[in-house]
């Protein structure tokens, strides 16, 4: 089993067990980003670009690997991806850089059918 599809596979059970713990939160949460995240003056996928690149800004591995698979579910080519990723290493610096190779790793993973996230 690959590092993403353990990732998606974990994330969706901890985040199952915490609906029940902290169900308030979690909706919260969720409605922000429903709201946030949707088409509006941005399309979605440019959304989910900068997402990504705050992502790797912010030195955040389950944000790269949820913002690279909702990149690619909304039409974002793999240039594209690594591009945004790019960027957030300009505004970043070094730890930025050296989260790049997650980027890539998921988006290898991804291709090989590494999510069951859908």
């Amino acid at each position: 089993m690959d590092k993403t599809r353990e990732f998606f596979a974990k994330s969706k059970m901890d985040f199952d067990k915490l609906k029940t713990e902290i169900p308030d939160t979690l909706q919260g949460f969720g409605g922000l980003f429903q709201k946030v995240m949707k088409d509006g003056a941005l399309g979605v996928k440019e959304k989910e670009l900068i997402a990504l690149g705050i992502g790797v800004a912010m030195h955040c591995p389950p944000c790269i690997r949820s913002h690279v698979q909702k990149c690619l579910d909304h039409g974002a080519t793999r240039q594209q991806i690594l591009e945004a990723a790019s960027v957030a290493v300009v505004m970043a610096g070094g730890p930025g850089y050296v989260h790049l190779p997650l980027v890539l790793e998921t988006l290898d993973d991804l291709a090989n059918g590494g999510s069951d996230k859908k």
